[in-house]
């Protein structure tokens, strides 16, 4: 495996598919005792965590299920 002119490795497709790294996934170099370690980032465990809290409408379900099926 050759590291381009930009600092690029392509992921072999079997340690993609163990580690289930798909595009758009955080990965972290990890160094321990002189070797560098690919890691899964651990807070891409859910990618719905960072949402959280986020919302901010004061509707309700009714109210929200009437929009989108375009109801007045």
């Amino acid at each position: 495996m050759r590291v381009t002119s930009k600092g690029q490795v392509t992921i072999p497709k079997k340690v993609r598919e163990k580690l289930g790294i798909v595009p758009h996934t955080e990965v972290e170099f990890v160094e321990e005792s002189g070797r560098v370690y690919l890691v899964k980032s651990k807070s891409q465990d859910n990618p719905f965590e960072s949402l959280l809290g986020a919302g901010s409408v004061k509707m309700t379900t009714d109210e929200i299920m009437a929009l989108t099926r375009g109801e007045k």
